[in-house]
């Protein structure tokens, strides 16, 4: 049926009468197999907004947004009714039609285009090739959510940012990822390796990050999510961290930098010449870096400093990103992690005080702080009676209460257990030890100050990441083949890519450091029938996790055993037959029992007698962008409704959990859980097998209190839990702040690391 009232632009500037049969057409294609949605309800919200002179493109996006206002607890299926309409507009815009072009020709375009790495028409014959586009299946595309469409639209589909034209389908990114990693393999085995990842990829085993799913396939070969930058004390280590963060930011990467050596307001430069002007100037200054690049517009910088509790600044260090104050005191802008330990925290439960020291005034105490945890007790005691060094004292309560007001006031003052950091590690701290944690709090990686841009000596950390879907997962045994396969995958990208900084180039290839993590633990949960909140998960996360590092370390070795190890492997524990199975804070043996199920023996002699490929294999990340692509719950957190409306740069985009018909009941939703202490123990458990860190939040009700108030107390309680329970890092402060349950933000705070 045509209105003959409304006329229709077409993209070739002909005009016709409006085909409404056309349009029910689509809309009911879409409903197919789809329960509790009705295609006349989406009818009928389009057909009010359309006009006369509407464009065909114009038609589309209103059919597709008045089918995801649909979406719905009583509606879920609304979230895949409207994927699948945009995943029609999307090959329209991108193909001039519905079927996607054979992977050949769309690959010679796109190489031809410039937009694809030449490299893949030189590496793989046509008839490779077309073996591969056999094998592609382009209806995978309509298994995505909503969500997940318009966030592969907006950051990961190639496109041009200033037009809006879009070059490509979904499926052809997850065929093209393998192909550039696996190039290198031998021709008699790359193809499985290549159809293996991308059924992994496509079918949502395993979730890769912004910087591989938006970049790998591109001629720009940087995808490391995460970068650690160490600045020293001198202005040539200030000038060359500074022109680092301007590359990574550049190239998608999420910043951490250390600044916790350089030296306190008013201390002496050049004997006396001249005094120096303290941190706040120099922080601002990276400020100013970090927000100087875009990120190629998919998302913005952003950074986090590290600096240790007992600086001597760190009274206003800790109001940085208060939101009183003026701007000369302030760099709201960025994140914040204060660095503890045993000492510091003993200080605080005994009563007494903390003494404040510049590090350039206390020889051998910085270092001593993460490398050596008897020697920093001896020294800090000998600094604080020592009359010739300038110091101040506060109560070490006091200075603990500003820091747990500051954390959940802005709600990003991240905590660092520098001493679980390197006790708990797979590097040796008197060779490697860890003095930072990255921007969203799961890296923990040796760094070594840069001196100057090109320092043959300085060592700039990246790593590169990725996540298993727990909730795609069925039995534990499938960890061994997908633990090979993005241990193979991620390994190759380190060769794969370019290096815009000599430093980072000497970290990559010398110690080869991945991070994988996993991704819809709430709904692997729930699956389960078990809960956050009461312990019943915790033996089901210790066989979880165990199996996680085993496997991967299993991977590792067989790498080794192919390729070699990495350069640095004496700088690991592993070198010494120590695994995180020992290691690990034995208090938690007091909330979970449950035995080790692997061989972890003949694993152990496997590791003394080939190595490792990769100093380290996990790390536990947010996932808050590519959860959605994978129709997930965030990395490890308990959603806050069952239906999540998340803000990003392409409005809101409601995503209901997976799982929702079938295990609604299971689920624990964040602001159900009652305190803290049983994710805390689930984050502690997984720490036992995790060899880098863990990005873990703590949430608060202000309802559950007097007054609508959350007691101080009770945060320094949570402190000091997760310090019990061996974390090595916490990450967000969440408060209900009265909002909708269901309203997330995307994104940490626009970085990289969210994966």
């Amino acid at each position: 049926m045509k209105n003959q009232n409304i006329l229709v632009s077409k993209r070739n500037g002909s005009k016709e009468p409006l085909n409404l049969e056309k349009i029910h057409r689509v809309i009911s294609w879409a409903a197919e197999a789809l329960e509790n949605v009705s295609v006349s309800e989406v009818e009928l919200r389009s057909h009010i907004q359309f006009y006369d002179g509407i464009t065909t493109s114009d038609i589309h996006e209103t059919i597709i947004k008045s089918a995801a206002d649909l979406i719905s607890e009583t509606a879920p299926d609304y979230q895949h009714l409207s994927a699948r309409l945009a995943i029609y507009h999307l090959r329209k815009k991108a193909f001039g039609r519905f079927t996607p072009p054979e992977l050949f020709e769309h690959i010679n375009k796109m190489v031809t285009a410039g937009l694809y790495d030449a490299q893949i028409i030189q590496d793989y014959a046509k008839k490779e090739i077309d073996e591969l586009g056999e094998y592609i299946q382009h209806k995978r595309d309509l298994s995505f959510s909503y969500a997940a469409v318009k966030q592969l639209e907006g950051k990961y589909l190639i496109q041009n940012r200033v037009s809006g034209k879009i070059y490509e389908s979904p499926q052809f990114i997850y065929m093209l990822i393998p192909m550039c990693l696996f190039a290198h393999y031998p021709k008699a085995t790359r193809l499985q390796y290549v159809k293996d990842f991308y059924d992994a990829g496509s079918l949502f085993k395993l979730s890769l990050p912004t910087p591989i799913m938006s970049g790998v396939r591109t001629p720009t070969r940087q995808f490391s999510s995460c970068v650690l930058i160490e600045c020293g004390d001198s202005l040539d280590s200030i000038n060359a961290t500074s022109s680092s963060i301007v590359k990574y930011v550049s190239q998608r990467a999420g910043i951490g930098i250390n600044i916790g050596r350089i030296r306190a307001l008013g201390s002496e430069i050049r004997g006396g010449e001249a005094y120096h002007t303290g941190l706040i100037p120099f922080i601002k200054h990276f400020q100013t870096a970090v927000k100087s690049c875009s990120q190629g517009g998919v998302r913005g910088g952003a950074a986090t400093l590290f600096y240790p509790i007992w600086h001597l600044e760190v009274e206003s260090l800790l109001v940085l990103k208060n939101n009183r104050g003026v701007e000369e005191n302030r760099a709201r802008h960025l994140d914040y992690g204060v660095q503890v330990n045993k000492l510091m925290y003993q200080r605080m439960i005994k009563g007494g005080y903390i003494t404040l020291f510049s590090p350039s005034d206390v020889p051998g105490l910085y270092d001593a702080f993460f490398e050596d945890q008897d020697e920093f007790e001896r020294l800090y005691k000998i600094y604080e009676v020592d009359d010739s060094i300038r110091k101040k004292r506060v109560k070490a309560i006091d200075l603990f209460t500003q820091l747990a007001q500051e954390r959940a006031q802005t709600g990003r003052i991240y905590i660092q257990n520098v001493d679980h950091c390197n006790t708990h590690s797979p590097f040796d701290p008197k060779k490697a030890p860890i003095r930072q944690s990255n921007l969203c709090l799961e890296i923990a990686l040796p760094t070594h100050e840069m001196n100057a841009i090109e320092d043959p000596k300085g060592e700039i950390a990246l790593c590169t990441l990725s996540a298993f879907n727990l909730g795609e997962i069925n039995d534990l045994s499938e960890l061994e083949k997908l633990s090979d396969l993005i241990v193979r995958a991620l390994d190759s990208l380190l060769d794969y890519q370019n290096y815009p900084i000599k430093a980072a180039r000497r970290s990559s290839m010398g110690r080869r450091t991945l991070g994988v993590g996993v991704t819809n633990m709430a709904y692997y949960l729930a699956k389960n029938g078990t809960k956050y909140s009461d312990g019943s998960a915790n033996g089901l996360i210790h066989r979880t996790f165990e199996a996680i590092q085993f496997y991967l370390l299993k991977a590792s070795n067989q790498l080794a055993q192919e390729f070699g190890v990495c350069d640095y492997f004496d700088d690991t524990n592993y070198a010494k037959g120590i695994l995180p199975i020992d290691t690990y804070k034995k208090e938690l043996d007091e909330v979970c029992s449950e035995p080790l199920h692997l061989d972890w023996d003949s694993l152990r002699a496997d590791i003394k007698q080939y190595g490792l490929r990769n100093s380290t294999l996990t790390a536990l990340m947010p996932c808050e962008t590519s959860s959605q692509i994978t129709n997930s719950t965030n990395g490890i957190e308990p959603p806050r409704g069952y239906v999540s409306v998340k803000a990003s740069k392409d409005g809101i985009l409601k995503q209901v959990v997976p799982g929702f018909k079938e295990f609604k009941d299971n689920y624990e939703l964040l602001w159900q859980i009652p305190n803290n202490k049983g994710y805390l123990q689930l984050v502690g458990i997984m720490q036992k097998f995790v060899d880098q860190a863990i990005s873990s939040n703590t949430n608060y009700d202000p309802a559950r209190f007097n007054e609508d108030k959350v007691p101080i107390k009770l945060v320094l309680q949570d402190l000091l839990y997760a310090y019990k329970m061996g974390l090595k890092t916490l990450y967000y402060h969440n408060t209900r702040d009265g909002a909708s349950d269901n309203q997330e933000d995307d994104g940490c705070a626009g970085g990289a690391c969210k994966l």
